[in-house]
This record gives C-alpha cells, structure tokens and sequence, in this order.
C-alpha cells in the first residue's frame, strides 16, 4: 500500500531534476524541445511529496509511444493519457515514486498552466505556505488514502491555480 508523505522542501530536488533531465534529452533526444521541473518539489521552500515532477515539451506528441521501451528501461511505467488529453505520462518508482513526467507538445495549454502554478508560488510564499501546511495536514490525516490527499487539497490548489494565471498573464503583459 502507498503512504502519502509529504515533507519539507530538500534542496537536493532542483540536483536530482537537472540529472533526470539529461536522462530524457538522451531518450527522447530530438523530439524535447525544452524540460521544466514542475509540481511542488519546483518551489524552494515549500513542503511537497518528494516526487519529482517533470515537464518535456516536445515536436510531436504522437511520437512519444516510441520511445516507451527506452523508458520502460530508464525504470518508467508508461501510463498514456492518464485522464488528461494531449499528454503522455509516465512515472519511475512503483508504490515508491520518485518521478512523474508529463509530455505535452508544443504549444498545449496545460504548459502554461504549470508554468503559471509554479512560477506564482515561488513570488508568494504566503500561498505557498498555505498550500504546504494543507498539504502536511491532509498526510498526516490520510497517510494511506491519497484520494483523500488529493481530494482535500483539491479546492485550494484550484483556487491558487485561477490566481496563477491572472498573475502569469498580467507578468506575460510586462514583458510584451
């Protein structure tokens, strides 16, 4: 059975993500036109799963079954889709996670939505402080449960999403 566990924020995340990352632009090699470290293990100082998420954006979605051996070999589980259209998803680990990848190609508007959720939580730390108190509380109240974690962090992560993108869209503006 999988534990929820979330701890403090590790400066060893950003190392363990840059090295990850290598390992992807050596597979997927071409195809990768850039790698984002996302997700709560991307915000310094901010309290997370210690699951590094990770964002390759690519040429061509439809390619990236192609490479699912490589991976396979690499140690991930190719999981499709997984519920969100457009994306190819895939995780290291087993029940002991310790890599998520999400592909999108280029131009696919759930990049921007990341990019927004961690960039506005690195300029506020009084959300992100909200939002990894919530998320220690829901571990501990759940530590076996991840629907329930998931499901009780739901709202405010929601919440800082939709401020997320007014925020990255009015920065967006500054730098036109």
């Amino acid at each position: 059975m999988r534990q929820v566990i979330v701890t403090t924020y590790h400066r060893d995340w950003e190392k363990i993500f840059q090295l990850e990352a290598l390992r992807l632009k050596e597979i997927l090699g071409t195809e990768i036109v850039e790698v984002y470290h996302i997700g709560s293990t991307a915000v310094p100082g901010l309290s997370a799963k210690p699951i590094i998420d990770m964002m390759p954006v690519v040429n061509d979605i439809t390619r990236i079954e192609n490479y699912d051996d490589e991976m396979k070999k690499a140690g991930y589980k190719p999981k499709g889709e997984n519920g969100i259209r457009g994306r190819r998803y895939f995780q290291k680990g087993g029940d002991e996670r310790t890599h998520h990848v999400h592909i999108y190609e280029k131009g696919n508007k759930e990049i921007i939505r990341h990019l927004a959720f961690r960039d506005y939580l690195r300029k506020h730390p009084e959300d992100a402080m909200r939002y990894g108190r919530l998320k220690e509380q829901l571990a501990l109240r759940y530590p076996y449960d991840i629907e329930s974690y998931i499901n009780g962090k739901h709202e405010l992560a929601l919440e800082i999403d939709k401020k997320a993108l007014r925020w990255y869209e009015r920065e967006d503006k500054k730098h036109d």
